[in-house]
């Protein structure tokens, strides 16, 4: 009887053995992944936050272009009246003064 007794404490000793070598095993699983984890977040963080640096810089170059274009535009227009302005403005204050003159 006292034999069974041992084997089954030596039996119950060696669970508790394999149990707390399990619960280590898991613990360092659970530190692997985690830092895995991490890595795989900070790699993903730096990813997008390049991604966003790009998808700014090409918004911003675009944005320059499109107001380089329109002040050229602006320009262009500006000079435009101003020759026409030029060229026609004694024939505009006689066509005000006529106005003026019929009230």
């Amino acid at each position: 009887m006292n034999t069974v007794v041992k084997k089954l404490a030596d039996i119950e000793a060696t669970a508790e053995a394999i149990v707390e070598h399990a619960q280590a095993q898991k613990s360092e699983i659970e530190k692997k992944i985690q830092t895995q984890r991490d890595r795989f977040d900070t790699e993903l963080e730096d990813r997008t936050r390049k991604q966003l640096a790009q998808i700014r810089q090409e918004a911003d170059e675009k944005m320059e272009r499109i107001l380089r274009e329109q002040r050229e535009k602006n320009r262009s227009t500006i000079d435009n009246l101003k020759k026409e302005f030029e060229e026609n403005h004694t024939a505009y204050a006689r066509e005000i003064l006529a106005h003026i003159a019929e009230v």
